[in-house]
Order: structure tokens, then C-alpha cells, then sequence
């Protein structure tokens, strides 16, 4: 979706640094904001602060020209304020988006005072460091709140606010993983599904009884290839217990590992649909454009979280039977035990018919 703003002509707008850091899904639901910035000043340069470890989603992205990582060393102490202090003198920055805007990533502006835009997220803190402080609106998901915050760069020129978030994998990369699933046994004549049935954060995985009886209905209604999606000893485990509950059925593929994260996209866009607990790989389905259907935990809102309003990414969530400020005082498996399973797989079973079937 584009929205636009303003019909001037751009004056200054040359170096942009995007100040993202953490997780993976935060980060790709930030490229919306770098996409953004790209099509409004497509003379500028972006570029894109993150932790390390998540850097290889981002090689080679045509809307970020830079990508400026921190390793777990040079995330604290005075690695860390070395670092910042190094960025923002190598570079001259016109402007600078703090999108965490905490104490912690304060000192990227308060370096560069003389920076015409230093915008942040409003918070009590940051009035002295942030020129442009830009609330979020409870009512608006991620990407929309990331968005708000180009808005004082309507002084420079038209803004073009695209919505839409996105990744990018080779065609070789793609063709080379595919040939690595095929040798693996998946007949691409068949559907794919992605599964998370696991995750790595414990709090976020909805009860593998429930998730195992949901697959068990996949297999048999749909003769569709399960490709379960995991990593570390806990999720290595998890995923083994399921396949066993399920009597190792051919149907699941444990054997299919994607060795960092660029093998993690390449594995994504070969498959026909997503399914499973909310978390970054969620994220990256969408950003590849892959039907998707995820499980929201409590306290992760599904209308924060599921940018947009496409009919091909949905979710279900506790939320959605109960309003949150109700659930205050439930014990934490009671709310996520609101989702009825049944329902879980009434609207699973209505997409998988739609894009499965579109698929072969």
C-alpha cells in the first residue's frame, strides 16, 4: 500500500541511519521504513544498524545501501560507545530514525547533535537528544508506527509510505536449496508447508498436544510435505517429540536443516505455505510473499504484530476471544488455552484449501 504526502522537490536528504538492532521480526518488519525512505529520497543512501548475528537477511537488499552491525562485544560497555561515537563521526548523516529510541541507543543522536533530523519514538527520556519525537498510536500495527516516523522528512520532499515489508534471495540461492530439499526427498509436484512447531522463546509456543493433533488433520486431509522448522537442542527435541506422536510419518521432513539465515529464506520460498507459532520466521514468510497462518501467544498482540490487512497472512489469537485489559489476573496458560482448537483448524483448513489447492 502507498501512501503519499507533499508534492516538493527533495533539498538535503543524502545519508540516512536506521537504528533497528534486536530481533529478527523487528527487523524485517522494519525494511517497510527503509523501502519507504528509498522511494522518497532515492538519491539518499540507507543505512542500517543491527545486531550481527541477523545481518545476513539484509546482503545484497536493494533498500538498504549499508548495513552496520554490532557483535555481542560491541554491544555494551564502552565497546559500545566507541562504536556509536565511530559511526556517527565517519559518516555525515542527514538525518537519523532511533526506531528503539531507548537509553541505550540515545548516544547515536546525542553524538550528532548537529544532525537536522534526530527523530525518535516520544518518550520522557529523549526530549534534549531526539528533535523529533513521534508518538505511537495503540490503534496502528508495527509498520504503520515505524512509517509515522518519516513524517517530519515531509519538509524535504514528497513521501511515499509503502507499506508493504520485504526480503531477497538469489535465484541461484533458491535454485541451489531446492536441489538440497529434492535430494532430501520433497516432490515439489506436492505442497510445502513451513512449520514452526516450536520456537525459541518457551512462552511463545502453543501446547504441542494441540499443535500435534493440527498437523495430524494437515497430513490426512491434504497429503501436503511438513518441513518442521527449528534450531538448539530444546527445539531439536520438541520437533523430534512431534514426529514421534506422529509415528514418524513420511509426510514430516526433520531432515531439512537451513544452516543460517539466508538457507532460512531460501527455504521459505520454496515452500507453498507457512504454519505454526508467531516469531520472526512468520515474519520472513510474509516478506516473501508466503501464505501464512500463525499462533498468537498472549501478550504478543496479533493487531500489533500482522502488518496490514492481507487475507494471505492471517492468525489467531487469545484477543481475539477475550479483550486483553479481561485477561489481566489469568494465569498465563489459561489465556493462551482462550485460542479453541477447533478453531485453530477451521481457519487453517479454509486457507490451506484456497492457496494449497492454488498451488498444484
Amino acid at each position: 500500500m502507498f501512501i503519499i504526502f507533499a508534492n516538493k522537490q527533495s533539498t538535503m536528504v543524502y545519508k540516512i541511519l536506521v537504528i533497528r538492532f534486536r530481533r529478527i521480526g523487528d527487523s524485517v518488519l522494519a525494511t517497510a521504513l527503509c523501502r519507504s525512505l528509498k522511494e522518497s529520497f532515492p538519491q539518499a543512501e540507507i543505512h542500517f544498524i543491527i545486531n550481527e548475528n541477523i545481518s545476513p537477511l539484509y546482503l545484497n537488499h536493494p533498500d538498504i545501501d549499508k548495513v552496520i552491525t554490532f557483535s555481542d562485544k560491541e554491544n555494551h560497555g564502552f565497546n559500545y560507545i566507541k562504536k556509536v561515537w565511530n559511526t556517527v563521526h565517519e559518516t555525515d548523516y542527514d538525518v537519523i530514525i532511533d526506531m528503539r529510541s531507548t537509553i541505550k541507543t540515545l548516544p547515536f543522536s546525542l553524538f550528532s547533535l548537529h544532525t537536522k533530523y534526530r527523530i525518535g519514538r516520544y518518550k520522557k527520556y529523549n526530549a534534549l537528544v531526539h528533535n523529533y519525537r513521534i508518538k505511537d498510536l495503540p490503534e496502528d500495527d508495527r509498520v504503520e508506527n515505524n512509517l509515522k516516523l518519516m513524517s517530519p522528512l515531509s519538509k524535504e520532499g514528497e513521501l511515499k509510505l509503502n507499506t508493504n515489508f520485504r526480503l531477497y534471495v538469489t535465484n541461484e540461492e533458491k535454485a541451489k536449496y531446492r536441489r538440497y530439499m529434492e535430494a532430501q526427498g520433497i516432490d515439489f509436484k506436492k505442497p510445502v508447508i513451513l512449520c514452526a512447531v516450536t520456537a525459541r522463546l518457551a512462552y511463545k509456543v502453543w501446547p504441542y498436544d494441540r499443535m500435534t493433533r493440527i498437523l495430524k488433520n494437515i497430513i490426512h486431509e491434504f497429503d501436503a510435505q511438513l518441513v518442521f522448522n527449528y534450531a538448539g537442542d530444546a527445539e531439536t527435541k520438541a520437533a523430534q517429540d512431534i514426529w514421534e506422536k506422529l509415528d514418524k510419518d513420511p509426510h514430516i521432513f526433520l531432515n531439512i536443516q537451513a544452516n543460517g539465515l539466508r538457507e532460512l529464506c531460501a527455504l521459505t520460498c520454496n515452500s507453498t505455505f507457512f504454519f505454526g507459532n508467531e516469531g520472526g520466521p512468520r515474519h520472513i514468510a510474509q516478506a516473501f510473499e508466503i501464505p501464512s497462518f500463525a499462533i498468537y501467544p498472549p501478550n504478543i498482540s496479533k493487531q500489533f504484530w500482522l502488518p496490514g490487512n492481507d487475507p494471505r497472512f492471517r492468525g489467531i489469537s487469545p484477543d481475539d476471544y477475550m479483550p486483553e485489559e479481561q485477561q489481566k489476573g489469568m494465569e498465563y496458560a489459561t489465556r493462551f488455552n482462550l485460542i479453541p482448537e477447533s478453531d485453530v483448524w477451521a481457519q487453517l483448513n479454509e486457507m490451506l484449501k484456497q492457496y494449497l489447492h492454488a498451488a498444484t
